[in-house]
């Protein structure tokens, strides 16, 4: 079974919001509509998301394209970092390179990388075990994006496997059966090149 991982891309960064609740920005919502209409997306048989309100923006247009209901899951939310709740870029930045060295060590009260890791590796196979024909399609986070790639690649944590700066909207394939990554990160236009 084929699969691909998809983060949400730019966001409307509002201190006053909890960040499970920001919304997509104008250039978010402009990358999301024209994967919608750009048919790249066919053969995508279920379409499975985070409930943050970003990833839900990422998916809602992306399942109407299609014809298909969303799978909501809660627990694929990105790494619970509620301890510290909004960060200025550049902590946040220094925060995110500690969570990812010390993937057993919380950082500041967040829930550890291989917690986070543990629990998205469980939500994806809880999924999975479902029987299914054709694509499916998760819809996330970056941070535990990173952390489901460097499982399913047999790779160590680390933010070597980032999706890299840009503001997300970057999806990678895999299989399940056997556990493969077969592609890179890469941004989510490619899927219409």
């Amino acid at each position: 079974m084929r699969c691909r991982y998809l983060t949400h891309p730019q966001i409307i960064v509002d201190p006053a919001l909890d960040v499970p609740r920001w919304h997509l920005s104008d250039v978010g919502r402009a990358r999301v509509a024209a994967l919608a209409a750009g048919g790249a997306l066919r053969g995508t048989s279920r379409i499975i998301s985070s409930d943050e309100t970003k990833a839900l923006e990422t998916t809602q247009p992306l399942a109407e394209a299609l014809g298909l209901p969303v799978e909501v899951r809660p627990a694929m939310h990105e790494n619970d970092r509620s301890a510290t709740g909004f960060l200025p870029p550049d902590e946040f930045e220094r925060l995110a390179d500690r969570f990812f060295a010390d993937p057993h060590t919380s950082v500041r009260g967040w829930e550890t990388a291989a917690e986070a890791q543990a629990r998205i590796l469980g939500e994806v196979s809880a999924c999975l075990d479902q029987p299914g024909d054709g694509e499916v399609l998760f819809v996330g986070h970056g941070g535990v994006g990173t952390l489901l790639w460097c499982a399913l690649a047999g790779r160590p944590i680390s933010r070597d496997h980032d999706q890299g700066p840009g503001g997300g909207g970057n999806t990678f394939a895999f299989t399940w059966t056997p556990r493969a990554v077969l592609s890179a990160w890469q941004p989510m236009e490619r899927l219409s090149a």
